[in-house]
Parts: structure tokens; C-alpha cells; sequence
């Protein structure tokens, strides 16, 4: 026993030098600002319904491959508060974990939306009556996206009864959240069936992260991701699909940036810069989803990063 208690402090040491991107389980908090990993997969969540494949089959044979759908939050340990990015279906879990990087809080101090597909709002529910019943929950939403919640049942009820408080997004225009962080949305083309699609530009301080789970393809952006990855210092990406021909469907209905084509567009980036990048947002069929399959070494090998449930990143 008293040869292992020689041995943690070499442990807790070691821990020190580790990678940035740390997990739940880390032995130390960030004193400043981090974003933490709420959830990776796509909106349907892993496993996803009806599916009978390998890719879910497996998740019902070890509990602990499963994985919540696609979500961030944002911590500030100074002042005690957090965000959330994505109000998901698994937004009960998400919030719990969230709350237990802050003192006597239970849920966010405030909800970012993205856009109108399921994995990415509807997690607001619980806020209603039904559940928590929350009070003036403040939700950060673009307008088509505010118009939406504020005419349509049931989300309509949220509103109604105070169980959110909608704050309406400009693009580009910058929210500023307190006197070290800033949040802005970006518009990105996607699906926009019921409302326009944002990515967040956050900062803080003299840092920045991007968060674009959802965008149709890089090249449909009058923007360049490319600069936007050299300008920030965290990219958390979207990678639903590795490649063409992953599921059974026209993938044009559904189109999104294949990790191939990402990984193609960003070979040119500089060691320090391929650093930056998070894949996150993964179909049930994205073999990134499988610990050290071909497609995650190929990831990896090229420099850039997989984006791990409940693991804390530092800016």
C-alpha cells in the first residue's frame, strides 16, 4: 500500500502533461473557460431506431458503446456558468452532465440552437410543464427558427407559459455572454425546411472555437472553412457520413460534408492546424463511431481529431 501511495503523486503528474482534450474522468477541472462533449452522434442518436446492422447490434451487446446525440457545452468555472449548444433528445443526460462542472445549478444558463432537426431542438421539451417546468430558460434562436417554436405546438406552450425566454440571433452579429466570452452565429446551407441553420462562432477571450455539426457541403458555403479553421484554435466539424454510399439512400436528400471529401479539402493545412479539427455529429453507419477501426486510424494518422463523449477541451 505504501509503495502505491509513492507512485500517485508520479500519476497525478503525468496526468498534467497530457493531451488537451481530457475526459470526464480526468483527475483536474479547468480553472478557465472549456467546452466539454455533451454527445456525437447524429439526430437519431446510436443505436438508431429499427436498425439491425452490425453497427447497432453491437451497442445492445456492450451498453457502453452507445453514444447521445450530437451536443457541446460551454464552461466558465469564474463565474459559474455554462451553455449548452443543441437542445437534443438526450438533453436530460446532457444537462445532468453539464451541471456537474458548476455549483447548485441543474440546468444551463442559456440554450443555443442550431436549427430546426430533431436531434437539434427538441430536447427543449423538458423545460415544459410535463417536466422540469422551468422558469424563463433563456434560448438563443435565429428568426425563421424563433418564429417556428413561437407558432407551433407544442413548443408553442414553452413559450407561452415562460418555460423558455426566446432571444432572437442576427448573423454575424456577436451575443455577448459575459466579460470573457462572446458567442456568433454563422448561417451555413443546409435543409432549411422549417428554419434557417447556424454554426457558433465562440469566443473566449482571445480564443476562439467553431461549432458546425450540421452544414450541406463545404463548397455550398460562400465561405471558406479552410480560413475559418486557421483563424480559430478548436474545430468541431460535421462528419455524418465517412462516404458516399454508407446507406441505403439517395445520400443526396441528406447531404452533408463526407469525411473523405473533408479530409481531402484539409490535407493541405498546416500539423497545427489539422490539430485544430473535431469530427463530431456521426451517423449510426459512420465507422468512426467503431474504437480503432480503418476509417478512425486513417483520421487520426492524417492529424486530425474524433470528437469523444463527455471529454473536456481546452481552448
Amino acid at each position: 500500500m505504501k509503495f502505491y501511495r509513492k507512485l500517485l503523486p508520479l500519476f497525478l503528474l503525468l496526468g498534467m502533461f497530457s493531451c488537451k482534450v481530457k475526459t470526464e474522468a480526468s483527475i483536474s477541472v479547468p480553472k478557465e473557460p472549456f467546452l466539454l462533449v455533451l454527445g456525437v452522434a447524429q439526430d437519431a442518436g446510436y443505436p438508431q431506431i429499427a436498425c439491425k446492422k452490425t453497427c447497432c447490434e453491437r451497442t445492445y451487446k456492450d451498453s457502453n458503446l452507445k453514444r447521445m446525440v450530437s451536443s457541446i457545452g460551454l464552461v466558465d468555472p469564474i463565474s459559474n456558468e455554462s451553455w449548452i449548444f443543441d437542445a437534443t433528445p438526450d438533453f436530460t443526460a446532457q444537462t445532468k452532465l453539464l451541471s456537474s462542472y458548476t455549483e447548485d445549478k441543474s440546468i444551463p444558463d442559456g440554450v443555443f440552437l442550431t436549427h430546426g432537426h430533431i436531434g437539434h431542438y427538441t430536447g427543449i421539451m423538458y423545460l415544459g410543464r410535463e417536466a422540469m417546468g422551468a422558469k424563463n430558460t433563456p434560448v438563443y434562436t435565429m428568426p425563421r427558427m424563433q418564429e417556428y417554436l413561437s407558432k407551433h405546438g407544442p413548443w408553442s406552450q414553452l413559450v407561452s407559459t415562460g418555460n423558455i425566454a426566446l432571444k432572437t440571433l442576427t448573423k454575424d452579429s456577436t451575443i455577448v455572454l459575459n466579460k470573457r466570452i462572446s458567442v456568433t452565429p454563422l448561417q451555413v446551407p443546409h435543409r432549411d425546411e422549417f428554419t434557417e441553420t447556424v454554426g457558433y462562432l465562440i469566443k473566449v477571450q482571445e480564443k476562439k472555437a467553431l461549432f458546425i455539426p450540421d452544414i450541406d457541403k463545404w463548397e455550398k458555403w460562400e465561405r471558406s472553412i479552410l480560413t475559418y479553421i486557421k483563424e480559430v484554435d478548436i474545430a468541431l466539424l460535421d462528419a455524418t457520413f465517412f462516404k458516399n454510399g454508407e446507406i441505403n439512400r439517395d445520400m443526396s436528400e441528406v447531404p452533408h460534408p463526407f469525411v473523405e471529401e473533408s479530409l481531402y479539402l484539409f490535407k493541405n493545412l498546416s500539423v497545427v492546424d489539422k490539430k485544430k479539427v473535431h469530427f463530431i455529429h456521426f451517423n449510426h453507419t459512420n465507422p468512426l463511431m467503431v474504437e480503432g477501426s480503418d476509417a478512425q486510424n486513417q483520421v487520426l494518422n492524417k492529424g486530425f481529431n474524433i470528437a469523444q463523449e463527455k471529454a473536456i477541451i481546452r481552448f
